[in-house]
């Protein structure tokens, strides 16, 4: 039997309804990478899908956003987090190097900051990976790359930092809906 997204979307809302904290989110790692292996959701919903951004699912309830990331040239983020959201990342195909950072002074706000890499690893096809809420990282994937993430809200809406490590610095991440700070 296949495991769809409406499957998917389904057990995810029962983790988390079930255990908000990392127990939950935990669940829904290992549901995405049992998605992740279905080749009917990856052929219609990630395979198929023009480049950009695409919103799969959003939870009226508890916030939670599906989302597929089509990306037909590579990138690299600087180190930023998702604010007061976590994020399971699931690799579809291509890969995603991934290098998880920690903060080391002590601080949780904009202005002077100093980050250090705690771990680096590859996203291969079918993994997925947690990142907890204000967890520290950067992601790096060459063209072609696509990933499924799932975020505890749209993170559109909430305020994030990035890190300019030349500078030192923690900066607001401005979104279209939250506009300048």
């Amino acid at each position: 039997m296949t495991y769809s997204l409406d499957a998917f979307c389904e057990d995810c809302r029962t983790a988390l309804k079930t255990d908000q904290g990392p127990g939950g989110r935990e669940a829904v790692r290992q549901n995405l990478e049992r998605l992740l292996a279905e080749p009917a959701f990856l052929d219609k919903h990630v395979l198929s899908a023009p480049p950009g951004r695409h919103t799969l699912y959003e939870d009226p309830e508890l916030d939670f956003v599906v989302l597929a990331h089509i990306n037909p040239k590579g990138h690299k983020s600087p180190p930023h987090d998702h604010g007061a959201s976590w994020a399971v990342y699931g690799q579809a195909t291509q890969y995603t190097d991934m290098t998880e950072w920690r903060r080391t002074d002590g601080k949780t706000d904009p202005g002077p900051a100093h980050i250090e890499v705690v771990r680096q690893y590859r996203l291969e096809p079918g993994h997925a990976g947690t990142y907890d809420i204000r967890a520290i990282h950067n992601i790096e994937f060459p063209d072609g790359a696509r990933f499924v993430r799932v975020t505890g809200t749209d993170l559109e809406r909430i305020p994030r930092l990035k890190f300019d490590l030349a500078k030192g610095i923690a900066e607001v991440i401005e979104s279209a809906s939250t506009g300048p700070t």
